[in-house]
């Protein structure tokens, strides 16, 4: 290599190295470190996570460098993230796509992992406000795909990998019924893949109930199908291209006998007669794998 080459080479280099620093600088000038797990903002963190809830002020707390991402690419409002001393350099590449009225705080790694309760810690979490949805706005949605309504669900990534499957294959919605697991539960968004920014997801509680949720879904000649472990009809014969709610019971004990008594259709998927039935969120994203297919082939 000439010199005059070799001198650009020194020069690209060390601008790079300035950018880089520079970049880590306006990041460390947003962190404020935080040593006390009295912090207002710690205390709401944990709790959130703690009880699956909201916060006083409507926050969710989620964790991870992807669901972080994802909610960004959302377009959920932060109030404010935390990063794990250890975890700082991932502050470079998340906070210039975090508005800087956002508070971002820095906790020491035993602190956060107190805080953050996580099997694999990725030493980032937020509290964000999720977008609100009514039942109005699931049941607006029916002619895009049907409305899934989950019953006793308790398994946290079985509701996650609902949520994902209802949004890959066009549905509506989900209602969440009694007895199922909370939205806000981090294994449920993890296990979403971000869904749970996006797709339309109410409580059966805030709807008014399942006899106000029924009423409606009647109201709009909605067809009320559950799934069914062997007998019923077999899913492939099923008319899925009309306005559907598909019903989800229980991991073990499947929908109640008085749910089931409502529906209009009980549907089998084909398996083999040793298993003896599938996992509720397998079931349920092969009953919307096949309702997008049958709608596709209807508009062919």
């Amino acid at each position: 290599m000439r010199l005059n080459e070799a001198a650009k080479v020194s020069c690209w280099e060390q601008d790079g190295d300035e950018s880089m620093k520079h970049a880590l600088k306006s990041s460390g000038d947003r962190l404020r470190r935080i040593e006390g797990r009295h912090n207002a903002l710690v205390k709401q963190l944990r709790q959130a996570f703690a009880r699956s809830e909201r916060t006083a002020a409507g926050d969710c707390a989620i964790e991870g460098v992807r669901i972080v991402e994802e909610a960004i690419r959302s377009g959920l409002r932060f109030s404010s993230v935390f990063f794990r001393e250890a975890a700082q350099d991932r502050a470079e590449k998340l906070l210039p796509q975090i508005g800087s009225h956002v508070e971002i705080l820095l906790l020491p790694d035993s602190l956060f992992d107190s805080v953050v309760p996580s099997d694999s810690p990725q030493g980032v979490a937020a509290l964000v406000r999720l977008k609100d949805f009514t039942i109005e706005d699931v049941l607006e949605r029916l002619p895009l795909g049907p409305v899934v309504v989950v019953v006793g669900l308790q398994d946290p990534g079985n509701l996650g990998t609902i949520l994902r499957s209802a949004e890959a294959f066009g549905g509506a919605g989900v209602v969440l019924g009694e007895g199922t697991v909370s939205l806000l539960n981090p294994k449920v968004i993890r296990a979403s893949a971000g869904s749970a920014f996006r797709l339309p997801t109410v409580t059966a509680k805030a709807a008014g109930g399942f006899e106000s949720i029924s009423s409606k879904l009647h109201a709009r000649g909605v067809r009320r199908v559950a799934t069914s472990s062997h007998k019923g009809t077999a899913l492939d014969e099923s008319r899925l291209t009309d306005p559907t709610a598909i019903f989800i019971g229980s991991e073990g004990a499947g929908l109640p006998r008085s749910l089931m008594t409502q529906m209009d259709e009980a549907i089998a998927i084909p398996h083999s007669e040793r298993v003896e039935s599938l996992n509720a969120g397998v079931a349920a994203s092969i009953v919307l794998y096949e309702a997008a297919r049958q709608r596709r082939k209807k508009l062919d």
